[in-house]
């Protein structure tokens, strides 16, 4: 058998030896202890970062929703303006339309009248024959004045959609005397 005595000399290597041990042993838990801490302490950290980066994200979003709502907002504000707008420029322009058309007509109207009234003056001066040419025209004039003033603008912009169709040429020639007419009204009054 093995022999257990212990000599007096073997105590304190075995009390060192024991005590090396539980240095070690203690060393051991210590640093397992410390490791785990170690461990929980960065697991914790990371989860906080992830907790703060989540508030960080919600709010971002929230800001977002906010700011996107305040200009979905506006730019709804800014539309209803722009329809109100453009639905009282569209009320002036059908109002200057129907004035203008009022003018026009009446203008014609004058203009017809002026010729007829000088066509006994020009019987005399001139002849029947160009008399005749004069209520001719007046009278057609006239009658012009009174379809104008008879259709609304819907029926005048069809009828002048349906000339220019028939008859481009004619509608060019037309516009570039009206053009050079009203060139002429406005400078009349300048000193060239």
């Amino acid at each position: 058998m093995a022999d257990t005595t212990m000599t007096p000399a073997d105590a304190p290597k075995k009390r060192a030896s024991k005590a090396a041990d539980d240095v070690v042993a203690t060393v051991t838990e210590t640093s397992e202890s410390t490791s785990d801490s170690a461990k929980g302490r960065f697991t914790k950290a990371i989860e906080e970062a992830k907790a703060g980066a989540e508030a960080l994200k919600g709010e971002a979003m929230e800001k977002g929703a906010a700011y996107k709502a305040k200009v979905s907002g506006t730019t709804a504000d800014w539309v209803d303006e722009a329809k109100v707008y453009a639905g009282q420029a569209k009320e002036k322009g059908a109002a200057l339309a129907v004035e203008g058309k009022a003018r026009a007509s009446d203008a014609l109207g004058v203009l017809g009248k002026t010729i007829s009234d000088t066509a006994t003056t020009i019987d005399e001066k001139l002849g029947v024959q160009y008399g005749d040419y004069a209520r001719s025209a007046a009278r057609s004039i006239q009658e012009t004045a009174a379809k104008l003033e008879a259709k609304d603008l819907g029926e005048l912009g069809d009828d002048v959609k349906e000339f220019v169709r028939k008859s481009p040429g004619v509608a060019i020639g037309v516009a570039a005397v009206a053009g050079f007419a009203i060139a002429r009204l406005l400078s009349g009054g300048s000193d060239d």
